[in-house]
């Protein structure tokens, strides 16, 4: 199967297609609406599978074979915020709490873009290295925490009340994603492939149904942020488009310094090329109030979200592939 057969059957996928129906559903003024548990439930499932899953390949997987890709991961999110905030300053002009805001956000990763290119991948018959939730674990936060410390550093305000920058780190590491993610990983590392056989009907068997569901209600989220295009101005248009595509080019060469497979290079470009608009709204919203939601949100939702689950990852693989030819 050739790249371009690869895209079309992401863009068809049952994923894809749940979440373009959410936000047409946006369009057409349907009624159609998650309740905030069901919402919640799904979220709870999905982290904490994927955890588990990646868990039970990290017992499975020399620690030598997956230090230099979490290196790599590490340095590579801890740098993301830095020029994001020197690039929004400079060449968009933001004001600091928007500019550091905005650079959380995308040095941070997406849980379900993660999700999204390991089925894509799959569905490939493309194998990829079992640490990889190790690797969507350790991005997560740091860079949410440098983008705060350049938000307090630069001088905007850092919440209502002192300390709150503190706070809202709290928040992000007590939050239920990165709680679930580390800790599925370490359940599923001890439970290893003879503990996990009772459960895997339920987090394995049921995981693509169930993730059609929470897209449907992303669907449903990015198409009422859709309205606020007109907010986030033509230049944080091609932000959001653009730094996913040389985060990815990054991650590609890292990932060729560090020895991954071409899978694994698909979802370490994908994961760099990701925004957060889970963990990343969070500690912002806490830490950074006086930030404009129209645009961070817009951006990491409604821009860079779609763009990267209908077109990004089938050129991040198509860029993995050129990647191991030309070192080969």
């Amino acid at each position: 199967m050739n790249i371009l057969e690869l895209a079309q059957t992401n863009l068809l996928s049952p994923i894809v297609l749940c979440f373009v129906l959410g936000v047409a559903a946006v369009y057409i003024k349907s009624d159609l609406k998650f309740p905030d548990q069901v919402a919640g439930g799904l979220s709870i499932y999905l982290m904490l599978s994927i955890g588990l899953k990646g868990g039970v390949e990290l017992s499975q997987t020399p620690f030598s074979t997956f230090v230099g890709p979490l290196i790599a991961a590490l340095g590579l999110c801890l740098a993301i915020p830095l020029w994001c905030y020197v690039i929004l300053r400079k060449a968009g002009r933001l004001a600091a709490a928007d500019a550091a805001a905005l650079a959380a956000h995308y040095g941070s990763v997406s849980a379900v873009t993660f999700v999204a290119v390991q089925t894509y991948l799959d569905a490939a018959g493309i194998r990829y290295e079992g640490f990889a939730p190790a690797l969507l674990a350790v991005m997560e936060v740091p860079a949410i925490v440098v983008a705060l410390a350049i938000a307090k550093r630069a001088g905007a305000k850092a919440g209502a009340r002192e300390g709150s920058a503190m706070d809202a780190l709290k928040a992000v590491t007590a939050s239920k994603s990165v709680l679930l993610l580390v800790g599925g990983l370490i359940i599923g590392a001890l439970a290893g492939p003879s503990g996990y056989a009772p459960v895997k009907p339920v987090f394995t068997d049921l995981f693509r149904g169930l993730l059609c569901l929470f897209l449907l209600d992303l669907g449903l989220q990015a198409g009422q942020r859709l309205k606020d295009f007109a907010k986030v101005g033509p230049f944080l248009v091609g932000f959001a488009i653009a730094m996913p595509l040389v985060h990815a080019g990054i991650a590609v060469l890292l990932s060729q310094l560090v020895g991954m497979s071409v899978g694994g290079t698909a979802i370490f470009a994908t994961l760099a090329a990701s925004s957060s608009y889970i963990a990343a709204p969070a500690a912002v919203r806490l830490a950074l109030p006086e930030a404009n939601p129209g645009y961070y949100l817009t951006a990491s939702l409604a821009l860079t979200f779609p763009f990267n689950l209908m077109v990004g990852i089938p050129v991040y693989l198509a860029m993995a592939q050129w990647a191991a030819g030309s070192g080969g």
